[in-house]
């Protein structure tokens, strides 16, 4: 049966996914220098045909992935209206999606097709109901909730998330945008089912119960 998974959603010490003050040339905000080294080198070391713990956890993120979900601060930097209809993602042209990504907004647009398969589908419709859309695009295999935060949060508090890869990296942030605040008994029914590090990261599976 398909599952929701989120993966290499990545957190300092003190439990914070993003710091104060996102914008465009800060994406995860002020005090946050750091907080994704292991997933830049990971990413260059699978590049170059290495191996170990970090690469193994960004090549699980991809396996069997039909579908995206994602918050609008994750699409890009702006708030409220849109301005202009000319951002169309931090990625370029051609996004490492390749599927059908659904960016759950208040404020709603044209969809955007990209090259290589991405097209970005603008949603203000209920969690359950994206879910149900994303699960139809991703035709069989699983969908993966990429963030930010309160994106994760709203999945957590509906509980519907199977599977969520934690990593917690060695970085004290102080403010901002704590993962797990605001969830209430949306943890409640996890247990950890793997618990392993690396020399720059700790990474935490939690599953379903």
């Amino acid at each position: 049966m398909p599952k929701v998974r989120v993966h290499n959603v990545t957190v300092s010490l003190d439990g914070f996914a993003a710091g104060p003050h996102q914008r465009l040339e800060e994406p995860f905000g002020d005090n946050i220098e750091g907080l994704h080294d292991w997933m830049v080198a990971a990413m260059r070391e699978r590049a170059a045909g290495k191996t170990g713990i970090d690469v193994e956890q960004i090549e699980r993120s991809e396996e069997n992935i039909g579908a995206t979900i994602m918050g609008r601060n994750m699409f890009g930097p702006q708030r409220g209206p849109w301005q202009d209809e000319s951002w169309r993602g931090y990625w370029g042209e051609n996004p490492p999606y390749h599927h059908d990504v659904f960016v759950q907004t208040h404020h709603l647009r044209p969809a955007i097709p990209m090259d290589g398969g991405t097209t970005f589908h603008f949603t203000d419709e209920p969690v359950e109901t994206v879910l149900a859309r994303a699960f139809e695009a991703a035709d069989g295999r699983d969908v993966r909730i990429a963030g930010g935060a309160a994106t994760i949060q709203q999945y957590l508090r509906a509980r519907l998330i199977d599977e969520l890869h934690l990593v917690v990296v060695p970085l004290l942030v102080g403010s901002g945008e704590r993962l797990l605040d605001n969830v209430a008994e949306g943890v409640d029914g996890y247990r950890v089912s793997e618990l392993i590090g690396s020399a720059t990261a700790a990474h935490a599976r939690l599953v379903r119960r």
